[in-house]
């Protein structure tokens, strides 16, 4: 049972994360990773950003933009306190551009204050 209530809170953090980013809350967003946290965005798979400050500061540098952003095929793996999880990523912006198709591929931990990011590596599933 604690297996599945574990897959259901790591999926509802990737929602939460995707929701989060569409509304610009950069603090909710950031509070999801490890202090130690790392992330790469999919367009730059290979250029992680490390630590939590720095990944909120990252955030907050971005100019402002209108998105939303589709999960779908979101898989967890939990053992024990650790965990690994994939979706797929489907991202609006009203710039007019394209949307683009990703991917995540998610390392998680359990903390006191629930599931959080170690890792999350993003990458383009049909590069330009």
């Amino acid at each position: 049972m604690q297996a599945l209530l574990d897959e259901a809170a790591i999926t509802r953090m990737i929602l939460d994360y995707a929701a989060w980013n569409d509304a610009g809350d950069w603090d909710a967003v950031a509070a999801l990773y490890v202090p130690e946290g790392r992330m790469s965005r999919p367009v730059a798979p290979d250029d992680f950003i490390e630590g939590a400050d720095a990944i909120l500061a990252a955030f907050k540098a971005r100019p402002p933009r209108t998105t939303r952003h589709i999960c779908a095929n979101i898989r967890v793996d939990v053992a024990v306190d650790a965990a690994t999880a994939s979706s797929q990523i489907l991202l609006f912006t009203a710039a007019g551009q394209p949307p683009l198709v990703g991917s995540y591929a998610d390392r998680l931990v359990r903390t006191a204050e629930g599931w959080r990011f170690v890792e999350r590596r993003g990458s383009l599933d049909f590069p330009a």
